[in-house]
């Protein structure tokens, strides 16, 4: 009846990799409970997998008893919050995603330069407000829809930064709108788009104009599955949906479908792609044809509190 093009890469990257590890091996050393600030990553299969080995996720630290185990989630936290950690003696692992981490520390850089720093990104993003604490009044966060309605004044040097998650396509177009605005803006001096969110944007990307239907896999609070539902569309796919698994999906997008292209953000575990792809076969898209981009070799190694002889830096 139909087909589908399974693209390549997609699922967990490095960063996500290493964040959720790093929740299991302190189960594994210190016993539960481990707390959590925030979602370690965002996806509900992953948070419910954790929660039911004992990890119990929290909002603040506020909700954490004085000296107890927390991890911090891979989209990183403001210096407050380590300041806060530390003065309620709790033992602290840091997940926070090296690629995040390097945003941070090009955001201390500019600010002890002198730079008023536009972040582009979803001023209600974990990732954006760990950024903004980095640097207090100096930073300036804009929708990448809407880069007019950035409050940087402009009266010394701007430079930009970006949320590490978002679609490439569209931080370039902020960049140029704020280009308008301030014409000697300054570049981060490395791309700050994670590789991950580009590899699997530009996968998407290759497979879309084939596809009559693209199907991505992951949750709802996902920044770079959101981004590649919109990527999709935008690299004309026919349509484009995100569900969580293959229960979210809708048989009615079927209708008249020949080509369905399947993909899942980086915070996403293989096996509901593997329920999803039996829901296609089930319905007579059985013909599955991989569609590989590149092949992602990068690690990233354990916060140093669980390294061991297995685990080296």
């Amino acid at each position: 009846m139909g087909r589908v093009l399974l693209a390549a890469p997609r699922g967990f990257c490095a960063g996500v990799d290493r964040a959720i590890v790093t929740v299991e091996e302190a189960l594994d050393r210190y016993g539960p409970p481990v707390y959590v600030r925030k979602q370690i990553v965002h996806n509900t299969h992953v948070i419910e997998d954790l929660t039911r080995r004992g990890a119990v996720f929290v909002d603040e630290l506020d909700e954490v008893p004085d000296g107890a185990l927390v991890v911090f989630s891979a989209h990183g936290v403001a210096p407050a919050v380590k300041e806060e950690a530390e003065r309620r003696a709790m033992l602290t692992i840091d997940a926070t995603c090296p690629l995040v981490t390097k945003v941070h520390k090009e955001a201390v850089r500019m600010a002890e330069e002198g730079y008023e720093i536009v972040l582009i990104g979803h001023a209600e993003h974990e990732e954006v407000e760990g950024t903004l604490g980095e640097a207090p009044g100096r930073i300036h966060v804009v929708d990448p829809a809407r880069p007019d309605e950035v409050t940087a004044s402009g009266a010394g040097p701007v430079s930009w930064l970006s949320q590490t998650t978002l679609a490439v396509d569209e931080t370039m177009r902020a960049v140029a709108g704020l280009r308008r605005r301030f014409p000697h803006l300054a570049d981060p001096p490395s791309a700050d788009i994670c590789y991950a969110s580009q590899n699997r944007q530009e996968a998407i990307t290759r497979i879309a104009p084939r596809c009559d239907l693209i199907i991505v896999v992951g949750s709802a609070n996902s920044s770079n599955s959101q981004r590649l539902v919109e990527v999709a569309l935008n690299a004309g796919a026919g349509a484009a949906y995100l569900v969580d698994r293959a229960a979210d999906a809708d048989e009615r997008w079927l209708g008249g479908v020949r080509t369905v292209g399947i993909s899942s953000g980086a915070s996403v575990p293989e096996w509901p792609v593997e329920e999803l792809l039996g829901w296609l076969a089930a319905r007579g898209y059985a013909d599955v044809e991989p569609v590989t981009l590149t092949e992602e070799t990068l690690t990233f190694s354990l916060p140093p509190e669980l390294r061991s002889p297995r685990n080296p830096e």
